[in-house]
This record gives structure tokens, C-alpha cells and sequence, in this order.
């Protein structure tokens, strides 16, 4: 599989009650988290992003993908086409919140690759970066750069996509999070 990115107008984010086959999507780079009674599996992949995460029962799978990507309708809670801004908020059984925001954002060529450069400089540092093969076009590839911050009753996600065939960028930013009285249960 060529892992070059599709238009970033072409994108998605979905929200599953489900875990999704791996299959469904090529992973590049991903980490597993294990902390204060929930687990996650964060992957990027050529569209995006993966978030898989669990606790007692429950799973909420985030994706970040393609809309023509052969996904599943069933149990499927949040689609939204990635464009401008926006943010959702879903409760869940157990006292388990999930929200997110994204936007995407259309610069100008300079302000692009001192972006870019700036993921690549941060993603050596911390988080999970993956860098893309160029899609022919520009020189450079697309990079994506995933940081993690955990805690025992919350995981905060931050995902930075870049299109360098639009001048464009995804940025998401989610959040997972159990009451302190789901933590009794």
C-alpha cells in the first residue's frame, strides 16, 4: 500500500461504540496505554488516526479517515466531515465522557513547512510521529504527529495531520475521561 495521503477535504472523524478491525485501516506507528483502569491503542495510519480505548466494558473508537474508507454503520455514534472547526461531547454509561475539536486549516506555503519542520523537531522529542513518502508532487511527505498526556481517570489526545499537496493541516484534540465515581465502580 502507498502511504500517501488523500485530500485532507476528503476527511472524516468518526466515533464508534465498537472496537474496528485492523484491517480497515494501515497502521504506521502506534502505542499502547495501560493506566488507572482504562487501556488505549493509538494508531496513525495513512488517512490519520486510530484511538481505540477501553475500560470495564465500554470502547470508544475514534477515526480520522477518509469518507469513501469502507467503514462500518453499525454502532457508529459521531460522523462529522473534517472542515473549519468543530467539537462534540458524548456521555457514556459508567460516568465515561468523550469529547473532541478539530479544525482544519489552510495556510500559506511558508507557514507550512516551518509547521511541518516544527512536528518533526517536536515528534523527535516526544509523542508519535510518523513521516510520509512524498506524493510526487511536492518534495516533501506528510508527517503526523501524535502526543500523549495521561492521567489516571483521563487520556488527552492531540493529533496533527499534515496534506502538503493542500497547504493544509488537521488538527484534533480529544479527550477521554471517567468521573471519580466510575473509579469506585
Amino acid at each position: 500500500m502507498l502511504s500517501v495521503r488523500p485530500k485532507a477535504t476528503d476527511l472524516v472523524l468518526q466515533v464508534y461504540g465498537r472496537a474496528l478491525h485492523p484491517e480497515l485501516f494501515e497502521s504506521h506507528a502506534q502505542r499502547s496505554i495501560d493506566r488507572g483502569g482504562y487501556s488505549a491503542l493509538v494508531s496513525i495510519t495513512t488517512t490519520g488516526h486510530v484511538i481505540t480505548w477501553r475500560k470495564e466494558g465500554l470502547t470508544l473508537t475514534e477515526i480520522a479517515t477518509a469518507a469513501s474508507a469502507p467503514l462500518p454503520q453499525k454502532r457508529r455514534l459521531i460522523s462529522h466531515r473534517i472542515a473549519g472547526d468543530h467539537s462534540d461531547r458524548m456521555e457514556c454509561r459508567g460516568g465515561i465522557t468523550y469529547q473532541t475539536c478539530f479544525q482544519l486549516e489552510s495556510t500559506d506555503p511558508d507557514m507550512f513547512w516551518a509547521f511541518q519542520q516544527e512536528l518533526v523537531m517536536e515528534g523527535s522529542k516526544q509523542g508519535l510521529l510518523h513521516r510520509f513518502e512524498s506524493g510526487g508532487r511536492m518534495a516533501l511527505g506528510a508527517v503526523s504527529l501524535i502526543t500523549l498526556e495521561t492521567r489516571g481517570r483521563s487520556l488527552l489526545v492531540q493529533c496533527f495531520h499534515t496534506f502538503p499537496d493542500d497547504l493544509s493541516v488537521v488538527k484534533t484534540q480529544s479527550l477521554f475521561e471517567c468521573s471519580s465515581s466510575s473509579e469506585a465502580a
